[in-house]
């Protein structure tokens, strides 16, 4: 268990690599919105993950399974995203091991450097609303 709230958040580099993916190029989010976003994400994965340990309990199970987690997403009214994770993680079972196995090193070096880029790049959102009060 998380001894302080903040060791529940996700890694920023991840919410940052995820919220670079999900936007045009081009488009800056400011510090504030990703601080909002990596603390709804965390919220949302906290919440998920409690309905499916439900569904592994009621299974007297002390492991949750993709099949938990499959439940839960159905059970939070989710269901636009069960068949984006069936197909995910179909992928993931056709992939040979040292395709899905990345060095945790490897992983942490990539995020730090995505996060170190993220923090370099000017904050166009602010300079816009500046202009646009003038």
């Amino acid at each position: 268990m998380a001894e302080r709230p903040e060791d529940l958040n996700l890694p920023n580099a991840v919410i940052t690599r995820i919220i670079k993916e999900a936007l045009p190029d081009g488009v800056n989010v400011s510090k504030e919105a990703r601080r909002a976003i990596s603390q709804a994400a965390s919220v949302f994965v906290l919440y998920a993950t409690s309905c499916a340990n439900n569904f592994a309990l009621k299974a007297k199970r002390k492991t949750l399974n993709a099949g938990d987690v499959l439940a839960a997403m159905e059970e939070m009214e989710f269901e636009r995203f069960l068949e984006p994770l069936r197909e995910a993680l179909e992928d993931k079972e056709k992939k040979p091991d040292s395709v899905n196995e990345k060095s945790r090193e490897e992983e942490e070096e990539e995020e730090e450097e995505e996060e170190e880029r993220m923090e370099e790049e000017p904050e166009v959102e602010a300079e816009n609303d500046a202009e646009d009060e003038e």
